[in-house]
Parts: structure tokens; C-alpha cells; sequence
């Protein structure tokens, strides 16, 4: 299923003021706030709203898709979406990368309960998806497009939101265990309840497996690269009054994997941890015609890697570290009109080293990010929505950037929704482009400018529909890596030494995407249920240079992903799921092809009671052989089976 959104110029705020409201309420302006139904996304406002009112495309996965999937990774659940792209070094645990509409993966923002997390001594500042398993997540979104204007720098790609839920009921709980190939055991559990004013839930994980080699058996990859993972998260909110409330959430990961070498085999790992912390107040006025959130979050992010041969040695150390204070509003204006704005203010700094790389003393660097925003949607007559928002930036190293965007969606009595939207983008350098020893302390910020025109039809009561959206982007002065053979260039010399470097970073590249996105649901009776959706996607370099018009790395134009699901009268379900991705090119140059593949995997549940179901899957049923990443190898087939328990 797709869902949608997009912007419009704001009114002055006195007009908005004089609006009658005629008793309505605000939306609440948190991005983890927990709709009541699929009919209702998040992300697009950062406040709960209808998806027949949101012009930009959104794919919402509720719990019971997220269970009937099976998977076990948030990327692996996401690949099969619309409009998204995975490679990944090797088995779980390794660098995985999640691109959106073929943009770059760290132009993808990355929510958890509301907090924004980034690596700030990422390459690029973004996120790794290798340690981000579902655990306890009730919902995910994925927010497609350039999306600055509520989201900020980075969100040039789009926005996946992964929410966890707040309780409704005095006790409720959940558990998986499941185990299967190569020595796998996945083991969660979360529990929460509501008492009075207060409602919370905390949840775990522990995830473990033997793995497979990371490096591919034809590049010499022979023994098995473990990885472990575990997790806490956790939220609670407590009513102080009428209208009052306080929250805290919060969510920890530490994983190690081994890693190979570029020679092939090696007993190197690296070690991950992750910490994201939030703490809000939320306030509500006018009787709940203007709510207020005010709220501080902080993410942690540590890597170490390590070489056991011949003695245990660091071969890197970086740490990110993010602090966020925030202000968001939503206003009632009037009926089938609201208003959300905000202020934020990001402070974020780096340190990251390779101890073993001839360099000694951490490179180390900081920013500070100050962005106001308001964004206003409203029924303009029945069934037709405009929507229009506008972002400025105030970088402490670039100044001020004004950012704009806007949309409609019309919704016909004949149950035809009618979606376009145009917006704009741009990200910062990230602190390691900036300062590490590869830095170059003149680079300009990436911009970009998209626009997107959709259909939705839906059929037969909505047991029917069909979707189809087409997208164009193209993005300025992308930040790409320069690789030093002489010290002729200035840039390859350390900035204030004589010491010569491997490589720099500069903004070099220009970049145009397009595409289309096509899907179809279908609910046969009670008994089948059949999804699918097409990606065509042509992401190009298009930089006046060498490699002008030839693929981006890693971005196959064709992918799709069909499921069926059947249903017997007594509760047991069987399912199938393929995916299938067409070639791709590994490297700049367009020399190193990687071919298409085909993967299917079946799954099944069986009810052994009300609360309890036994299920099993079988994934890459045909062992296919594949890549998406040259050099690395995937995971053959695998068989899995376990526990799964709601109450």
C-alpha cells in the first residue's frame, strides 16, 4: 500500500489566529504518536493526519504486516517497498546500506520514537541499518522525496520512521523466539501496561548467529563471520494534568561482527553501540485547539574495530555524538485545516581515528544547526487538499538556507486520489568530510530539488488498489570522494603539513533521478491477501566528467516484490514473498556488473491458541547465488521457526 504528502506557502500567523476553529482539536505534534488506524500517517506532518490528505508517497507497515513478514532486520523488511534499494557487505551484522528513489544512503533520515538518528562520524553522517532489527517497533513508515522542510538536512532521499508502542490497556505484553540456520537464535520480549496517569513499556532483544564469511567464497571468503546484537528500548508517559503530560523514551544497542579483510579471511571485528535518549513535555491550550511539545534528544553512537593477528589491536575508533533541543506546534486553524511549526536547534560533534593508519591524534570537529519551519494543510473544498510548508536553516559554517515546498491531493467520489507535490532539499557536509584526515573544511552543502505526480484507485469497497506514482530529482554539488595518485593536486597534501594523503572529499558530482513506482494490494474474502509493487528507477551521474551519464553504484533501475497469503477456516496461514532486483553496476565506471537476481521465500503460522502462534519461513528457497555488493557475499538458504506471543 502507498500513502502520501507535501507543502504550500505559509499564511501569517494573525490570519490564522482569526480563523474560527468551530471546536476542533490539533493533531499532536510528535512523529511516535500512535495513529488509530492504517487510514492515519505520521510522518508526512510530523502529526497524526488522514492519508487521503497527504500529497508526498508514503508506505506505512503496521504490526500485522511486520509479524506476517517475518523478517527479522528493519532493511530487510524495507527492501520490499516501494522505491528502496539494499547492498549489504555480508551477512547480518555487516555495513548495510538503504537507499531511497536511488539516492545516496546517508540522505535518508532515520527516526526512532520521534528522535532523529545519525552518526555524525559516519563518512557521510548517516546511519547504518545493520544493527536496527524490528524488535518491539508496532509501526514503520518510509516518507519518499526530498522531505527538508519537517525533517532538515539529509532528508534529501526521504525518512523511515520506526515507532514503539504505548500501552492501552492495564497489562499487555508480546514475546518472539525463533531459531534456525547457521546457528541463529532471536529471543524478544517487551511488556507495558496503564495505570492511573501513567503508561509505559519496556522491551528486549538478544539476536545471535554463526553467520557466513563476509567476504564471497570466489574472493576467498572460507570461514563463518559471527555477530550478536542486543537491545533495550523503552517509553513512558505520564499525565500531570489536564492537558499536561511528560514523556521519556529511550533505545540502546550493542553488536560486534566479524569482518573480513581486503585480502579475504581475517579475525578482525568491530564493535557497535548505539544510544538514543529523548525527554518531552507536551502541553495543550485553547482546549486543545494549540498543543505544544518541548523536547530535548541525544543520540551516542561509538564503533571500534579491532585485528586479533598477531596481537589484539585497535585498527579504528570513532565516536558521533548529537544533542537536540526542539520546540513543535500544531494549531487547529479551522475545520480541515491545520498548522504545524517549530523551532530546532542540533549541536553535534565527532572524534575518529585509525590508530594503525600512521595517524595518532583523532581528528575531532563540531556544528551547530538552527532550523524554524511551519507547514499548513487544509481542505480547500470538499475532497481537494493543499498542503505548503517553508524551512530556514542557519548553519554555523554556511548560513542561513530557505527552503520550500508544496502539494495537493484530491480525493474523487469515485475512489481516485490525485497526488502532486514539489520539494526541495539540502544536507551539510558531514563532520568527517569536514575534518577527518580526509576533510576538505570548502565544502558546500548538497541541494537538491524534486517533484513527484501519483495516482491511486481503489476498488470493490477498497478490496482493490491499484497506485502509480512518477518522480524526478536532481541533486547539486553531491559530496563525493576524490581518490589522490599525485601530490600536484593542493588538495592531496594534509591542509596545513607537507604530509601527502590517499584521497579528499569535494563537491564534484551532480546527480538526476527519475522514476516510477507502481502497486497493487488485493483482499480476496477473508481468506487471500496479495500485494505487489514495481520500482523503475534511473538514478545516473550526470557531472559533465568521465563517468557523465553512466548508473550510480549499487542502484539496480528494476526491482520488484509480489506476496500471497492464504488464510484455512481454522487460523493457519501460508505464504510466499519474491523479490526480484535487476542488474546493477558496483562502481562508479560502470566496469563491475552485478547481475540480477530472484529470491523467494515461503512462510507460515499456525494458532495454538488465542495469544500464541508457532511459525516458520524458509528464505532464498532456491539458494540462489547473488551480490549487491562486489566482493561480499549473501546469505544462501536459510530455515527459521519459532514462538510468537500477543496479549
Amino acid at each position: 500500500m502507498i500513502r502520501i504528502l507535501a507543502p504550500l506557502p505559509l499564511l501569517p500567523l494573525p490570519l490564522l489566529l482569526s480563523v474560527p476553529a468551530l471546536g476542533q482539536e490539533a493533531p499532536a505534534p510528535d512523529a511516535a504518536a500512535e495513529p488509530t488506524s492504517d487510514a492515519i500517517v505520521v510522518t508526512a506532518t510530523r502529526t497524526p493526519i488522514a492519508a487521503d490528505r497527504v500529497a508526498a508517497s508514503v508506505t506505512v507497515l503496521d504490526k500485522a504486516a511486520i509479524d506476517r513478514a517475518q523478517d527479522l532486520s528493519v532493511a530487510d523488511l524495507l527492501v520490499r517497498t516501494p522505491g528502496v534499494t539494499l547492498s549489504r557487505n555480508g551477512g547480518y551484522g555487516t555495513a548495510t546500506s538503504l537507499r531511497i528513489r536511488g539516492a545516496e544512503t546517508d540522505q535518508t533520515v532515520v527516526v526512532i520514537d520521534g528522535v532523529k538518528l545519525n552518526d555524525p562520524s559516519a563518512t557521510g553522517g548517516g546511519y547504518n541499518f545493520a544493527n536496527l532489527l524490528v524488535g518491539d517497533a508496532s509501526r514503520i513508515e518510509v516518507l519518499r522525496g526530498a522531505q527538508s522542510i519537517l525533517w532538515g538536512s539529509q532528508a534529501i532521499g526521504g525518512v523511515v520512521n520506526v515507532v514503539t508502542p504505548l500501552p492501552e490497556g492495564p497489562l499487555e505484553g508480546s514475546f518472539d523466539v525463533e531459531a534456525g540456520s547457521r546457528d541463529t537464535v532471536s529471543a524478544r520480549a517487551a511488556l507495558g501496561g496503564r495505570t492511573g496517569p501513567l503508561a509505559w513499556r519496556i522491551g528486549g532483544q538478544s539476536f545471535v548467529t554463526d553467520g557466513i564469511s563476509a567476504v564471497a567464497p570466489d574472493f576467498g571468503g572460507r570461514e563463518r563471520d559471527g555477530y550478536h546484537n542486543r537491545s533495550l528500548q523503552g517509553r513512558a508517559l505520564l499525565d500531570l494534568a489536564t492537558g499536561v503530560s511528560a514523556e521519556v523514551r529511550g533505545y540502546y544497542s550493542t553488536g560486534r561482527v566479524e569482518i573480513d579483510g581486503f585480502a579475504g579471511d581475517s579475525l578482525d571485528y568491530s564493535d557497535n553501540r548505539e544510544f538514543v535518549g529523548y525527554a518531552g513535555l507536551n502541553v495543550a491550550l485553547l482546549d486543545g485547539r494549540l498543543r505544544n511539545r518541548f523536547g530535548y534528544g541525544y543520540t551516542d553512537t561509538d564503533r571500534d574495530s579491532y585485528a586479533r593477528e598477531p596481537v589484539r589491536t585497535k585498527t579504528f575508533d570513532a565516536a558521533g555524538r548529537n544533542r537536540r533541543f526542539e520546540y513543535q506546534g500544531s494549531f487547529a486553524i479551522a475545520t480541515g485545516w491545520d498548522a504545524v511549526f517549530g523551532v530546532e536547534n542540533e549541536r553535534s560533534r565527532f572524534r575518529s581515528v585509525s590508530p594503525t593508519g600512521g595517524v595518532d591524534e583523532p581528528a575531532r570537529g563540531k556544528a551547530e544547526l538552527t532550523g524554524f519551519y511551519g507547514q499548513v494543510n487544509g481542505t480547500l473544498v470538499d475532497g481537494l487538499t493543499l498542503t505548503g510548508g517553508v524551512r530556514h536553516d542557519d548553519h554555523n559554517r554556511y548560513g542561513g538556507k530557505t527552503l520550500l515546498a508544496g502539494g495537493a491531493v484530491w480525493a474523487l467520489p469515485t475512489g481516485t486520489l490525485l497526488r502532486a507535490s514539489y520539494s526541495e532539499g539540502f544536507k551539510a557536509p558531514s563532520l568527517y568530510q569536514l575534518f577527518s584526515e580526509y576533510g576538505n573544511q570548502a565544502l558546500d552543502p548538497e541541494r537538491a530539488k524534486s517533484w513527484e505526480a501519483g495516482v491511486e484507485q481503489r476498488l470493490l469497497d477498497g478490496a482493490l488498489t491499484l497506485g502509480a506514482t512518477y518522480f524526478e530529482r536532481r541533486t547539486r554539488d553531491q559530496i563525493d570522494y576524490i581518490s589522490c595518485t599525485s601530490t600536484a593536486d593542493p588538495l592531496c597534501v594534509t591542509p596545513g603539513t607537507e604530509t601527502a594523503r590517499w584521497g579528499y572529499y569535494d563537491n564534484i558530482a551532480r546527480a538526476f533521478a527519475r522514476g516510477v513506482e507502481a502497486s497493487a494490494a488485493a483482499r480476496l474474502g477473508s481468506r487471500v491477501l496479495l500485494d505487489g509493487n514495481y520500482s523503475w528507477i534511473e538514478a545516473e551521474n550526470r557531472s559533465g566528467d568521465a563517468n557523465d551519464g553512466n548508473w550510480l553504484a549499487r542502484r539496480p533501475r528494476h526491482a520488484a516484490n509480489a506476496s500471497a497469503t492464504y488464510t484455512l477456516p481454522q487460523g493457519p496461514s501460508l505464504g510466499v514473498a519474491l523479490r526480484w532486483a535487476g542488474k546493477s553496476f558496483d562502481d562508479l565506471a560502470n566496469r563491475t556488473r552485478l547481475d540480477d537476481y530472484t529470491l523467494v521465500d515461503l512462510r507460515g503460522e499456525l494458532p495454538l491458541s488465542d495469544a500464541v502462534r508457532l511459525f516458520a519461513r524458509v528464505e532464498n528457497l532456491f539458494d540462489e547465488d547473488y551480490a549487491t555488493a562486489n566482493r561480499y557475499n549473501t546469505l544462501g538458504r536459510s530455515v527459521y521457526a519459532g514462538f510468537r506471543g500477543r496479549f
